[in-house]
């Protein structure tokens, strides 16, 4: 086994869960997301890496969101965000994909965890996640019903509906 017990690391697909979010019609706090997985959903588990993936307009766009990350101790990788031209539709369209990147960082460090949580619904990761189980590496997806894609719910170990842990992650105003 390449991994140490109960040492958890954190993939947050963050265009992906914008949409997922979006379309829920509520966002989830990354610092109750972090609370959540760590001490409430399984004990004895200890942190030891968070990631957070997003798409940039420029160098900087999300600045304020991106510096709070960092403090709450998450690693932020970001992209620039390359626009396409939809000949079907006639309409552009952004997109940042940084999926590489997630793997890239999900491989690197596999000596480090042997539990994964994967906030992200796409089914281009079904081969990297299948490849972790094959380590021994228990992986949860978390995302939500219309935007998970059944590949990668299959090669799943667990699958967490956003909706049900709402009132343990949702960002509150306090």
């Amino acid at each position: 086994m390449c991994c140490r017990p109960n040492r958890l690391s954190i993939f947050v697909d963050g265009n992906n869960m914008f949409y997922a979010q979006q379309k829920n019609g509520w966002f989830f706090d990354p610092k109750r997301v972090l609370k959540y997985f760590q001490f409430e959903d399984e004990p004895n588990i200890m942190l030891v890496n968070a990631f957070w993936y997003t798409g940039l307009k420029d160098s900087q766009d999300q600045r304020g969101f991106r510096d709070a990350l960092i403090s709450l101790g998450y690693t932020v990788r970001t992209k620039i965000l390359k626009e396409y031209y939809d000949d079907s539709s006639g309409r552009y369209s952004q997109k940042a994909n940084l999926d590489i990147e997630i793997v890239v960082d999900m491989f690197n460090t596999c000596d480090q965890y042997n539990r994964v949580v994967l906030f992200s619904g796409d089914g281009d990761f079904e081969r990297a996640i299948e490849l972790l189980r094959s380590k021994n590496t228990h992986i949860t997806v978390v995302s939500t019903e219309g935007m998970i894609a059944r590949e990668l719910r299959n090669a799943t170990d667990r699958y967490i509906d956003l909706n049900d842990i709402r009132d343990k992650i949702e960002k509150v105003d306090y």
